[in-house]
């Protein structure tokens, strides 16, 4: 009787699961399958079955805006991204390196500055940050979007590499001290290749958040040859309501792919990597 009644709760649960997975992937759905439907049809038909099918809006997408291919708003958000990857894991992974296992003067405040830096809206730094970002004839180019991460102005990954961090044996520090070892041979060859998992989660992160970004890239890109996926989605939507939607729902579709190739790939690390900078510290 406890087993049968343990089966129904299990049957009952992944149901309900399922069920509310459905409901969560159907905006997607529904977005995939209509980039496959004439204009038309697109807000007349509801349904995931399409009555017709065409490629003609991922022919039309791919054509870009101004003369510009969606190609090249492609490759401009891949090396945004790239970047902006390798420049955070290199400043925050050193910066929570010396959080975690440095000593320096007033090093709690500091601490806790950055801390109090991740509850402070974006949005609030916004004009002063174009400002000075005007002031150095940076505007029009990509360096107000990649520059600060040179500079660890991601506290939340800094924090999550300082829990992993304080989380591995003080011991190994003083047995490759013992060795000959300094400081930056400790940080190199002991701490990054045993915070693998931390180092994984930041730059899928990081990824999604650069390339799903849009209002830092519409604040500061003003060419179209420097534009991204974002603002070429962007593109296509004309104010006066003759609005490609089909195309928008193909480079969309499109746009997806890179976010899930990565996220799928580095799955396992990715989860490894909240879990446990989750528990230590």
């Amino acid at each position: 009787m406890k087993k049968r009644t343990r089966i129904i709760k299990s049957v009952v649960t992944h149901l309900l699961i399922i069920s509310l997975g459905l409901v969560m992937l159907y905006p997607v759905l529904w977005m995939v399958v209509s980039s496959f439907k004439p204009n038309n049809l697109i807000f007349s038909d509801t349904s995931l079955i399409p009555k017709a099918v065409t490629l003609e809006n991922y022919v039309k997408g791919w054509q870009g805006y101004s003369g510009i291919s969606f190609g090249r708003f492609f490759m401009n958000s891949l090396v945004i991204c790239l970047v902006s990857i390798v420049f955070t894991v290199a400043s925050c992974t050193a910066a929570a390196y010396a959080f975690g296992r440095l000593e320096f003067t007033l090093k709690p405040l500091w601490f806790g500055i950055m801390m109090l830096s991740i509850m402070l809206p974006s949005h609030a730094t916004t004009i002063p940050r174009y400002i000075l970002f005007d002031s150095f004839n940076w505007v029009g180019t990509y360096l107000p979007i990649i520059m600060p991460k040179l500079l660890a102005v991601d506290s939340f990954f800094v924090f999550l590499l300082v829990q992993f961090i304080r989380g591995l044996p003080k011991d190994l520090d003083e047995a490759a001290t013992i060795d000959g070892c300094g400081r930056i041979g400790i940080f190199f060859k002991i701490i990054i290749p045993l915070i693998g998992p931390a180092v994984v989660t930041t730059a899928l992160f990081t990824f999604l958040w650069t390339w799903d970004d849009f209002f830092n890239q519409l604040l500061y890109l003003t060419k179209p040859s420097t534009y991204t996926v974002s603002l070429g989605l962007r593109s296509f939507v004309d104010a006066s309501g003759e609005s490609n939607w089909g195309s928008v729902l193909a480079m969309s579709t499109v746009a997806m792919v890179p976010c899930f190739v990565l996220f799928f790939t580095l799955q396992k690390y990715f989860v490894q990597g909240i879990a446990t900078s989750g528990i230590k510290g």
